[in-house]
């Protein structure tokens, strides 16, 4: 698939009207014309300071100057390396050498932090606020969008170290194009972003929201949500994307359903399954609204698949089928497809011009995930019989409990039935006789008078014996990363280690 601007960046900047808001953050609204101003600025900056597809990393809170940052970067045919605030500064020194980084667009909270580090691996900062002089006038180079890198998405990976995700220019172009169709995305749409930017979920918000020309409103205080609802109803947002928790928060910890939320218009979740009763709430509350259920991958640019709205009510537990320009099949350890229709379970390969070059600097994980132009995702699931289909499990998140395999959401979902449960983690732990035990970790409503009896008399009601937690933690929040996405690798370490609860 060819695109008539091949550079990402032009191709975002390119529908907004100049004096329409593209940005959002708190009292200030950054226009078109002066986001396209910025951004040549800081495009123009690094083609006088580094070199054609080298790595620049990019480490603050989202804020304008994280997205001009961004672009610029993109813009100049250099290659942006998204960071977390928080991240650990072996992990940074590591990521600054594996890509040989020269600079990093920096806010001054971080380098404060980061400084040593930094200058260790001899990494220059530009920091916000810095002003950037206009260099000559020079052309920009030329992109070839399906093999010059946009940028490297660093997620965590199976042997400690970050795996580094090569994202082309063509990737961003394809998955956005496509998520753009199916939400039916104009000028006058205006998202609501609370997930971080340097998460592919954030980013992808961003990607089509300015290739639709419309806004998004930056607002890094979803710890506070009554203040995120205030910011929707004011700059009357027509949507808001999230993870699980985001929206377990939303429903049972906030004021969100008692909200004037007159221009809403959809959901997005994605980044894990939100249970039934969730999404079955979200629909009786708002049924105006349209909710879309996403799954997908950083492996795979963004997004994969979505459920449309008016299938939820027949096909609720799907993931749906793939997206316009994404090809999805389930396959068997043999490579052949499963069965439609049937009880067979195989692993999620996806294909088409979404899917990444594979893993920087990494040949063993890239030849494991990525074969012959497919990702194998490492998500197990059926397919109904009118194709649409549904994740059991990450295969590492499967539970062996006396010999019976046991799929960690589909306690979950059981458990978040009841109505004083806020969030549910599930995992299996080491047992002397059945090899694992069920283990559940839950978040219950603050005032709630819920005991473990009530917990496992329930799932005892809906579920197999086999499949009822043998232990339950209750805990005032699950721990999460940047994104709100539960670690259950951090609930294993609790399980190893009880001091770390």
């Amino acid at each position: 698939m060819e695109f008539a601007l091949p550079n990402i960046a032009d191709r975002m900047l390119r529908h907004g009207e100049d004096s329409s808001c593209a940005l959002l953050h708190g009292n200030e609204c950054l226009s078109y014309q002066s986001l396209r101003e910025k951004v040549e600025i800081t495009s123009r900056t690094l083609l006088s300071k580094s070199n054609r597809g080298e790595c620049i990393g990019l480490l603050s809170a989202n804020s304008f100057f994280w997205v001009t940052s961004y672009l610029g970067t993109m813009r100049a045919g250099r290659v942006i390396v998204p960071l977390p605030t928080d991240i650990d500064p072996e992990q940074l020194a590591y990521i600054a050498s594996s890509t040989s980084m020269k600079h990093v667009f920096i806010s001054d909270k971080a380098y404060r932090r980061y400084k040593d580090v930094l200058n260790r691996n001899g990494v220059t900062p530009i920091i916000d606020g810095d002003e950037l002089a206009q260099p000559a006038d020079v052309p920009m180079p030329v992109i070839q969008p399906g093999e010059d890198l946009a940028a490297i998405m660093f997620t965590s990976g199976s042997t400690g170290k970050p795996k580094g995700v090569m994202v082309t220019h063509r990737n961003i172009a394809c998955n956005s194009s496509d998520i753009i169709q199916y939400l039916e995305l104009t000028p006058k749409d205006r998202a609501m972003l609370i997930l971080p930017l340097h998460y592919c979920f954030g980013a992808s918000l961003l990607h089509t929201h300015l290739m639709a020309g419309g806004s998004v409103v930056l607002n890094n205080e979803f710890m506070y949500p009554e203040t995120v609802l205030d910011d929707m109803e004011e700059k009357q947002c027509t949507g808001i994307a999230g993870v699980p928790s985001t929206y377990q928060i939303l429903l049972r910890r906030s004021t969100f359903k008692q909200r004037h939320l007159s221009a809403l218009r959809w959901f997005q979740q994605a980044g894990g399954k939100l249970p039934a009763p969730f999404i079955e709430e979200l629909i009786n509350t708002f049924g105006h609204v349209q909710f879309f259920l996403m799954y997908g991958q950083t492996e795979g640019t963004a997004r994969l698949s979505y459920l449309p709205p008016d299938r939820l009510n027949d096909k609720l537990g799907s993931i749906g089928r793939g997206l316009p320009s994404t090809r999805l099949t389930v396959l068997k350890d043999s490579g052949e497809p499963i069965a439609p229709g049937s009880e067979e379970i195989g692993e999620i390969v996806a294909s088409g011009d979404n899917i990444t070059k594979g893993y920087w600097k990494d040949e063993e994980e890239t030849a494991k995930f990525f074969r012959e132009g497919q990702l194998f995702t490492g998500d197990l699931a059926r397919v109904d019989e009118d194709g649409f289909i549904f994740v059991q499990d990450r295969a590492r998140d499967f539970i062996k409990a006396s010999g019976k395999r046991v799929g960690a959401k589909e306690v979950e979902d059981v458990i978040s039935e009841l109505p004083d449960i806020i969030e549910v983690a599930v995992i299996g732990v080491p047992h002397d006789t059945k090899g694992e035990a069920i283990k559940a970790f839950v978040v219950p409503n603050p005032a709630s008078m819920l005991s473990e009896s009530d917990v496992r008399k329930h799932c005892g009601i809906r579920m197999a014996t086999y499949k009822v937690p043998e232990a339950i933690v209750f805990l005032r929040d699950l721990p999460k990363n940047h994104a709100g996405k539960v670690l259950k690798s951090r609930l294993r370490e609790m399980e190893q280690d009880p001091k770390k609860e």
